[in-house]
């Protein structure tokens, strides 16, 4: 077997854009509270239950947005803090998580609300609640510009570690670079960016509901527009929760061909795979352990060399077992 081991790396996988994805969602955040404020306050004042609905649907994306705002800032201020194993990368995951839970309770509680109010439907001032719908809308529109997610556009520069359990360092080998681009996104700034996107489709049906009730006089479009909104945002809850789910849980998606990557790699017919787990340590990175067999016996570098062109490994880990039966 063949072991060596030297602690002085670092474990920081953040993503590529952390900083820049934390400025946006705080700006994000103030448009948020001033527009779900307004719109509150407008459809209590002008009985659009849709408006109150949509309001409240907003205050969930702002306390959603505060929790991805914190887990940014914590992952950030403790990347470097040895007594997280694997760093604070997956810190962002576990906030859309919980994000995830508030969401589904909200969503149930506009339901409720709105189900109430199509039981005991009130009289609707429809053209000033047309008018801060639309407002609404523009804020939803112009918050998913700002948390567009222009990942695809950003190269990877982090270093691709390699560690092969020998936790070797060579900063100045090419082959040790990340120069390819990272295939993971911020989870963190994707589920609130999906959330404003859920938004914005709530307040185009309160628009619509509002225009077709005051067209025909349909004023039971309103709440349950409000009803269809909470739907719409539990299900996206729940999409949520089984996205973030799974990457705390280290469950290796459908579709996620990394494992058999690493496993075209190093086997060979002399080398084979005795026991691989690879799981996401943040976004865009992931860690591997790896046990080899083989008759001959090599250090562990000799496998980190044919990793270190898969981009998306940033910790790996090889254990060598020298098998005269390989």
């Amino acid at each position: 077997m063949s072991i060596s081991s030297d602690m002085g790396h670092s474990h920081v996988f953040l993503g590529t854009d952390h900083q820049r994805n934390e400025s946006r969602i705080r700006l994000v955040i103030a448009l948020t509270v001033v527009m779900m404020v307004v719109e509150i306050g407008a459809g209590t004042i002008y009985g659009s239950m849709a408006l109150v609905a949509d309001g409240w649907h907003m205050s969930t994306h702002a306390s959603a947005m505060l929790i991805s705002a914190l887990a940014y800032l914590y992952a950030r201020r403790h990347a470097h803090n040895a007594r997280f194993t694997f760093g604070t990368g997956k810190l962002g995951d576990l906030a859309g998580f919980a994000s995830a839970i508030v969401l589904a309770l909200i969503a149930l509680i506009m339901g409720w609300e709105s189900t109430l109010r199509l039981l005991d439907p009130v009289a609707i001032n429809f053209r000033e609640a047309i008018a801060i719908a639309v407002l609404g809308l523009m804020v939803n529109l112009a918050s998913a510009w700002l948390l567009r997610d222009d990942h695809s556009h950003h190269h990877g520069h982090g270093h691709s570690h390699g560690h092969a359990h020998d936790h070797h360092h060579d900063h100045d080998d090419h082959h040790h670079h990340d120069h390819g681009k990272r295939g993971g996104r911020d989870n963190n700034l994707r589920s609130v960016y999906v959330h404003v996107i859920a938004d914005a489709m709530t307040s185009v049906l309160a628009i619509a509901a509002l225009l077709l009730g005051s067209r025909f006089g349909w004023t039971f479009l309103d709440p349950l527009m409000g009803i269809v909104g909470g739907l719409v945002i539990l299900q996206w809850a729940w999409s949520l929760l089984h996205v973030s789910g799974a990457v705390l849980l280290d469950f290796i998606p459908d579709g996620e061909d990394l494992p058999e990557e690493i496993r075209e790699a190093i086997e060979t017919d002399e080398d084979r795979i005795t026991d691989l787990h690879v799981w996401q340590v943040g976004p865009g990175h992931h860690a591997a352990i790896v046990a080899v067999a083989t008759p001959v016996s090599r250090d562990p570098s000799f496998y980190k060399a044919r990793l270190a062109e898969i981009h998306e490994l940033s910790h790996v880990t090889v254990e060598v077992t020298v098998d005269k039966a390989a």
